[in-house]
């Protein structure tokens, strides 16, 4: 299993992408996305996306440079059309519009439609927490790529469906950022790739029965993903249907259905708030840190040496492998490998 360091990998991302026929800043911004994913140990949302990036790119299913349109503005609303643009991209922009939106105003709600993915939400709910707002992020898979079956069910009618808080702390931003399903569907794919096999609680085959083989979620019939929730699975198949109406019907987006009438990606829901506009900043900050304080101060059980909070793995993990170096399993390295020797690409030595 190679490591890399930060900066390394980076570069070499860039430079994939940018031979994927991406313009220069678009290729640095998306490259230093999937890398932030996996300085903070979410490698489902890091630079193993590349491959399948670019061969969307190929197929013209994604747009590089692609232009964000407005569709709608008023002091507190904002919707965007981002078509078909790279997700990173695109959802930076709608941050940052919402950031000054509601900094301005106090609130400002955000949808986007037609984008590609969007990568790792804790990403923009961390943007706004650097302002000092609060936020939450949803998507959606834009009508496509059905991965989860209702509580009973054994074929998939939701996708995973994320949905990310973000909340401006002490120590560095609360992000509460999870999928709807036991897993991400990135993680499953990690896993196919390396040839490993999932963890129990992941998936069902297509007859419904538990599995821990990756490649049934991509057989034909598929499998699925379970329902964050275990014995109680109704709660994260209602949240992920929620997200679904969120991020596809509101935002004039698309919605599940059996024949997807457009290609892969994200359709999104933002809202942002500005404690100075409610409470006040210096009491959103001061009840924040109280709490933060008394959840941590909590007596813990044999064996447990500290509380964690939303926020505390990845800061860990940033710190790590900063340090340490970004670890890759040799399944997921060897797929970047061959992708650069296709388009050309020097491979950086390993640490």
């Amino acid at each position: 299993m190679p490591s890399f360091a930060p900066e390394v990998l980076e570069t070499f991302a860039t430079r994939l992408l940018q031979a994927g026929s991406l313009g220069d800043d678009e290729a640095a911004l998306v490259a230093r996305s999937l890398v932030g994913a996996n300085l903070r140990g979410h490698d489902s949302h890091g630079v193993m996306r590349i491959p399948s990036y670019l061969d969307i790119c190929r197929k013209g299913e994604v747009v590089p440079g692609a232009e964000f349109s407005a569709l709608q503005r008023t002091p507190t609303i904002f919707t965007a059309d981002g078509n078909w643009g790279f997700g990173q991209s695109q959802a930076q922009r709608l941050t940052r519009t919402l950031i000054e939106m509601a900094t301005a105003s106090g609130l400002a709600l955000g949808t986007l439609i037609r984008s590609s993915h969007v990568g790792r939400l804790g990403e923009y709910c961390e943007m706004a927490a650097g302002a000092g707002l609060v936020s939450i992020v949803m998507v959606n898979t834009h009508g496509h790529a059905r991965r989860v079956a209702p509580p009973g069910g054994i074929a998939p009618r939701l996708g995973t469906n994320p949905l990310a808080i973000g909340v401006p702390a002490p120590e560095g931003p609360l992000v509460l950022d999870f999928g709807t399903s036991a897993t991400a569907e990135g993680k499953v794919r990690v896993k196919r790739i390396a040839g490993q096999l999932c963890p129990d609680g992941w998936l069902l085959d297509c007859e419904g029965k538990p599995t821990n083989d990756p490649t049934t979620l991509y057989g034909n019939p598929p499998g699925t993903i379970l329902p964050m929730g275990g014995d109680q699975a109704y709660k994260g198949f209602g949240l992920g249907l929620m997200v679904e109406i969120f991020a596809g019907a509101l935002s004039g987006g698309v919605c599940i259905r059996e024949k997807p009438i457009n290609q892969n990606g994200n359709c999104v829901f933002m809202l942002l708030v500005d404690p100075a506009h409610v409470g006040g900043r210096e009491h959103f900050a001061r009840e924040v840190a109280g709490l933060d304080e008394f959840v941590r101060s909590c007596p813990r059980a044999p064996g447990v040496t500290e509380i964690l909070l939303p926020g505390d793995p990845e800061r860990r993990t940033l710190a790590q492998r900063t340090a340490t170096g970004i670890p890759l399993d040799d399944g997921n390295w060897n797929e970047l490998v061959k992708l650069a020797a296709i388009l050309g690409v020097p491979v950086p030595q390993a640490l």
